[in-house]
């Protein structure tokens, strides 16, 4: 048997392996690989896997095919941080835009969008703001304004092929706040559209709740803790939220949870 006739076999295998009854498995497997040369086994694992990292997927067969498919080619998890004090200030200005790119089919982070954003109505931030969020004066000085920020992220939409009408994909956010109330809310002060990818998204905490059958009062502090996850980075942080985000979407798709979009149609 060639090495090519040896591939196709098991490939044949792998695709048909389900249909086999849990007797049959093994003793097909071994009277397969007892028709390949040697190392053939070794060499079609090797294409396997490049073919796979080629499509963008770098995973393993068995990693893929451990948890359910997902409705969405592509989660974009965001969590924004803005201008804030005790009592709140008015109008809030978003100051932090982070974005991660999460692989529907491998619940893997592909790509990053992670941006300061000047405020221009409250220029300067309020101690209590730094010390909730982190960010400190100098990281939003000289920074893009939201329009310019905004234009960056159609930018990277388009770069890394979101905005293709066969590409499926849809925002992620721990609450609805970002979304519904504080993007359109500063859009709408400053009298800047809101592009229509941003007008429907997947809220985590409904997610989680229809998921593990509880609402989660502290978010991601109460979703970490209910899934046994260790936090990452600091609370308030925008791209560190995005991370926890990003991680406990991964842990409930491998327990075989199937994401749907939360929002109602603007």
């Amino acid at each position: 048997v060639s090495d090519a006739s040896g591939c196709s076999m098991i490939a044949l295998f792998h695709t048909g392996a389900a249909k086999f009854s849990q007797n049959l498995l093994p003793r097909t497997r071994r009277a397969v690989c007892s028709l390949l040369p040697a190392g053939a086994l070794k060499e079609y694992s090797s294409i396997v896997s490049r073919k796979l990292a080629s499509h963008g997927f770098g995973a393993s067969m068995a990693a893929m095919s451990s948890f359910p498919p997902q409705r969405y080619h592509y989660f974009l998890v965001l969590d924004f941080e803005a201008t804030c004090d005790k009592p709140q200030i008015h109008p809030q200005e978003i100051i932090e835009f982070p974005i991660l790119k999460l692989n529907g089919r491998t619940m893997e982070i592909e790509s990053t969008f992670h941006m300061y954003v000047q405020p221009v109505v409250h220029p300067q931030l309020t101690p209590f703001c730094t010390e909730l969020t982190g960010i400190i004066q100098g990281m939003v000085d000289g920074q893009p304004s939201l329009q310019q920020v905004l234009e960056r992220v159609d930018e990277w939409m388009a770069k890394e092929g979101l905005l293709d009408p066969s590409v499926k994909s849809i925002f992620v956010t721990c609450g609805d706040w970002d979304l519904k109330v504080m993007l359109p809310g500063q859009c709408q002060y400053l009298g800047l559209p809101v592009a229509d990818y941003f007008k429907q998204w997947i809220n985590l905490k409904k997610a989680y709740s229809f998921a593990m059958g509880s609402w989660p009062k502290n978010g991601l502090l109460d979703m970490n803790k209910g899934l046994n996850l260790q936090h990452i980075g600091r609370p308030h942080s925008g791209i560190d939220d995005c991370k926890n985000i990003a991680n406990i979407m991964k842990t409930l798709a491998h327990r075989g949870f199937i994401f749907k979009q939360t929002s109602k149609p603007f």
